[in-house]
């Protein structure tokens, strides 16, 4: 991950942070009133999250992680931000006037996608069409593969959050069943339900968090392949103009 990526990542992720630790720090007392006021035994959000334990806090870290990089690519990776339409209507009016280095500084001085491809090519306007094509398509695959690169975070999160959940389960299984070896397999239920339910609890919050991570991943990837496309036919286009002066061989 690139500095200012995480820079960014990291700007929306610790306010997040700190709202969960002012709510829980908040909350705590209320949920141990609740708990004792209580007459029935009803599961509150803040003891499921106690009950989950270590591996617990940690998938719930993960989460917040994945929402600011979630947050941050439905910000950048906007068709908009890519390539500003008016930077796009602004660069073909230079090529059209035959202003090449007017458009270069142009590129030069609005960095994101399109201007970077774009500057690569103007960088090669006076050789041969096949240069400037390749190019373009060099800075184009280098582009498309920092974007991929941004976005794949979140296949990676959903991946690991519910393998975090497997080793929450695991861990609960063991613990279980150390209770029953060690009160020589007479142990109550009450005694092996604290190591069940971190079983359950962990692999429950690792599907809750993998799953909506893999549909905005999906979401995502399909936005940024479709604006990418679309992006590489205004290019194409825009450099066509040389295909035709090309000299022939």
């Amino acid at each position: 991950m690139n500095n200012k990526l995480f820079v960014r990542i990291a700007a929306l992720a610790i306010p997040a942070l700190v709202f969960v630790a002012a709510m829980t720090i908040t909350a705590a007392p209320l949920l141990a009133q609740e708990a004792a006021a209580a007459a029935d035994d009803s599961p509150t959000v803040g003891k499921l999250i106690k009950d989950s334990g270590a591996i617990g806090w940690c998938i719930i870290l993960l989460s917040v992680i994945a929402l600011a990089i979630v947050i941050e690519n439905f910000m950048s990776l906007k068709r908009d931000k890519l390539a500003p339409p008016e930077l796009i209507d602004e660069i073909q009016a230079l090529f059209d006037e035959g202003q090449f280095q007017e458009a270069m500084e142009l590129c030069e001085n609005e960095p994101n996608y399109f201007t970077r491809v774009c500057g690569a090519g103007i960088s090669k306007i006076g050789h041969s069409f096949d240069t400037i094509e390749k190019s373009l398509e060099e800075m184009g695959d280098e582009e498309s593969i920092k974007l991929h690169q941004k976005v794949g975070w979140l296949a990676l999160i959903s991946n690991v959050a519910p393998m975090m959940g497997l080793l929450g389960t695991v861990g609960g299984m063991v613990k279980a069943f150390n209770e029953i070896a060690s009160s020589g397999g007479q142990a109550s239920p009450a005694e092996l339900a604290d190591g069940i339910s971190q079983a359950l609890l962990t692999t429950m919050f690792g599907l809750i968090v993998a799953i909506p991570i893999t549909a905005a991943f999906a979401f995502l990837r399909n936005r940024m392949v479709k604006t990418i496309i679309e992006l590489g036919a205004i290019v194409e286009d825009l450099f066509e103009r040389f295909r035709e002066s090309a000299p022939s061989r």
